[in-house]
Parts: structure tokens; sequence; C-alpha cells
């Protein structure tokens, strides 16, 4: 069996998937349409921060176990086996996912194909897609090449794409015959001879598997916010209530930690456009899905009432330093981000907002360049009549609450990720409030 691969789309996905496939082994290719992106990657720059990535692509690049291109022709003489990692963003005109990438590359690929070839969609897709796909191909293709089309869905966490590519806690292998199976096999093999559970599914359940999945940890997710609301009206704390709840493994302690909710380029578009296809096919989940995507939406106005309640109701003209702009830590990504969401939304109110993140300055710059931007945590909260932590990244648990003080006009912090000590920054003299937390006055 062949020890080449293509990847087809080197976005977070494809890169990544392309960086990992060379480092168990393969000779990779990648392609993409976009040149500047195919250049800086055949220079061993990664376009985006994920940790160890860098190093990653680098060293195979160089090794020349890892190339790009632009051209498809190349691709369909190097490989017969083609990851499909290109994007799925949430369609301009509605909640569905658009799809047009996935049947750009079936449209350039298909007529190209001179030998038997089998395509594995990677990108998150409703179910249903891949047939369509399928069929296409087949159209497409030269009458003598045969043409097989699988899915095998990934799992990646923004921060830890490499071990999740390589160990990943699953293998999904969504296939139509005996064949496919063995080459995914084949392609996994070191991941399956380290004991990582794969289950073998036909295609629609593949697709729908990492749909499936992301709603699943977004309802979590938004259910523990919601509880976080009740806490505050009740007096409970949350982060307590959070752990009793984690003590039944049939709930599990993981994804219950309350907060400003979920963003990034995968849970709120892959929730909305499996919102939308169950809409369509009239499946009741819809209005599940629909009410946990409105729960999320949700913490980031109860964040943003906080900060102008902690202003006096007159936020205008008030400085605010906001921690984070990255959706999550260990990432650059600020695509539908929380914190950056907040503090633009104080920005639109007059407040003078101020914005330091350890990665993600320059692509909230390009995001949301009304806002001030500068290089570390004590520069954001120099004369700040109010701190939001929003992004949970280490370097904050670890700040000096004394030292900030003292550079702040008022000691007011709302912690809006739970990722700070409550009873450290109150002994500090600071005025503290998280969402669900019992509200105390400064030590």
């Amino acid at each position: 069996m062949s020890e080449r691969i293509c990847v087809i789309g080197t976005g977070y996905l494809g890169a990544t998937h392309a960086a990992c496939m060379a480092e168990l082994g393969f000779d990779v290719l990648g392609v993409d349409v976009d040149e500047r992106k195919i250049a800086m990657l055949s220079a061993g720059v990664v376009p985006f921060a994920e940790p160890g990535l860098d190093e990653l692509v680098s060293r195979h690049v160089r090794e020349g176990r890892l190339r790009f291109t632009t051209s498809f022709a190349e691709a369909a003489e190097f490989a017969a086996v083609h990851f499909v990692c290109v994007g799925t963003p949430q369609s301009r005109d509605g909640d569905g996912a658009d799809l047009s990438a996935v049947f750009a590359v079936t449209e350039t690929l298909g007529p190209l194909l001179s030998q038997d070839t089998l395509v594995v969609g990677k990108s998150t897709v409703p179910p249903g897609t891949a047939e369509r796909v399928s069929e296409r191909l087949a159209a497409l293709a030269p009458p003598d090449v045969t043409v097989e089309v699988a899915w095998n869905p990934e799992f990646l966490r923004e921060g830890h794409a490499i071990e999740d590519t390589v160990r990943p806690d699953r293998l999904v292998l969504g296939v139509a015959s005996a064949e496919a199976e063995k080459t995914l096999r084949h392609v996994y093999r070191q991941s399956i001879r380290e004991g990582v559970p794969i289950e073998v599914t036909d295609v629609p359940t593949a697709e729908l598997a990492k749909l499936a999945a992301n709603a699943f940890l977004a309802t979590k997710i938004s259910f523990i916010n919601a509880m976080a609301e009740l806490s505050d009206l009740v007096g409970a704390d949350i982060v307590s209530l959070a752990d009793v709840l984690g003590y039944d493994d049939r709930i599990g302690r993981r994804g219950l930690n309350a907060g400003l909710g979920f963003g990034g380029g995968c849970l709120p578009k892959d929730i909305r456009a499996l919102t939308a296809q169950a809409a369509e096919l009239g499946a009741g989940v819809a209005q599940l899905l629909s009410s946990v995507d409105t729960a999320n939406a949700r913490m980031r106005d109860r964040v943003v009432d906080l900060a102008v309640e902690a202003c006096d109701f007159a936020p205008r003209g008030r400085r605010i330093a906001v921690l984070g702009a990255a959706f999550k830590p260990l990432s650059d990504d600020v695509r539908d981000s929380p914190a950056l969401h907040v503090a633009s939304t104080l920005d639109a109110l007059g407040a003078r907002v101020r914005v330091y993140d350890p990665v993600a300055n320059e692509t909230a710059r390009r995001a949301a360049p009304t806002l001030e931007y500068v290089d570390s945590a004590r520069d954001a909260v120099t004369d700040a009549d109010l701190v939001l932590h929003l992004t949970e990244w280490p370097e904050f648990r670890t700040l000096d609450p004394l030292a900030l003080g003292a550079v702040v006009n008022h000691r007011r912090i709302i912690d809006g990720r739970h990722g700070l000590d409550p009873d450290r920054w109150r002994l500090a003299g600071w005025s503290y409030r998280a969402l669900g937390r019992v509200t105390r006055e400064t030590v």
C-alpha cells in the first residue's frame, strides 16, 4: 500500500493533519488554492498559532517528507488517498454550513484522477454530503478510475491539535467497503497499535459524529452557565455546584466550568448547522439546540451587564482593561471570540477599552481595530477603572493582585472564566466578581 498521502486544504485542520501524517511516516503533499499560504508553509512557517506545529512543519519540510503545492494535477498524480480538510464555515445567508469549498475540491480533483482513489473527508459537514460528493466524483472521474468516498471526522482541540491527531481519544472511520476500512486502518496503524479506540461506522454516522459531539459539549457548557445565572439569583456557588454534579460519572466534571461561554470556529457554526438541518428535517432536537445557542450568547450579555454595573451604570469614558482576546488559551483564534465580543460591546458603549492577549493581539487587532492593544497585562490594567479576565491563559492565573492593585484606578475585577483565586484577589483589596459565585465584600 502506498505511503503517500495528499491533504487538500491547508488551514488549521489541514496543515495540522499534513504535518502529523508526515510525523507518522508518510510522504505528504498539501494542496491549497491560496498561494500566499502555500508559500509560507513551503518555507516552514505556519500562518496561525498552534503549540509545536511550527517546529513539526519546518522539520518535515526541511527533511523532504512534507511538501505543499497549488496544483491539483500534481496532487492527483502524487497519491491515491486524499484527505479533504477544507473549511465549512457558516453560510452567509443562513445558519447552515457553506459547503462550497468541499464541492470546489470535488469539481477540480475529479477529472484529474488517473488512479483508483480513496477520498476521505475530514471537514465537518451535514449528513448526506459524502453521498453528493461520491456521486459527483463518479460522474467526473475517467471511466477506468474507481473513486470511493469515506468520512473520518476530526475532533481537534485548538492548543492540543498535534496530540489530538497523533494520539486521538477515538478514531471514527465512516466507510462503505472493507477496502476503504483497510486503507484507513493502515493510515492510522500506529494510533491503533497504541490502543486508541476505533469505531467503524457507515458514512452518514461518521458525518454526524462531529456535529453531535460539538452539540453535546455546547449543551453541557450552556447548561452549567444557565445554572450560574440561577446561582446568582439564589445565592449559591456555581463552582461547588459543578463539583457536586461532576462526581456523578454519568455527568462528569469536565466541561462544567461556568463562565463566558464557548466560541471559536467550530462549536458555534457546527451547532447552528446541525440546528438548521434538524429544523429542515422536522427533528425536535432543533428547538433544544437553538436554546443552547441562545443561552451561550446570553453569557456575553451578562458579563457586559456586570461590567456596566461595576462602572456605576455609566461606562462612557471609563477605562476598562480586558485580559484575553482569543476564544480560548493556547490559540490566536478570535473567530466568534466571547472575549472580543465583550470588549467590542463595551467599546461601543463608550468605554476606553485596552486589551492584552499573550498570543492573539494581532489577529484581534485585525478583527476589532477600534480597540487599543498593549504588550503586557500590567500595561492593560494601568489606570483601569475595571479589569475583565476573559480568556483563561495560564499567565493570568499567576498575576500578582497586590502589584496590579498599585497601578489601577479602582481595584475591581470581573472573572469571566473562573480562572482566578477569589480569596487571593480579595485579600489584596480587590472587589472580585464572577458569574454564579457568591458576592462577598472586599476583605
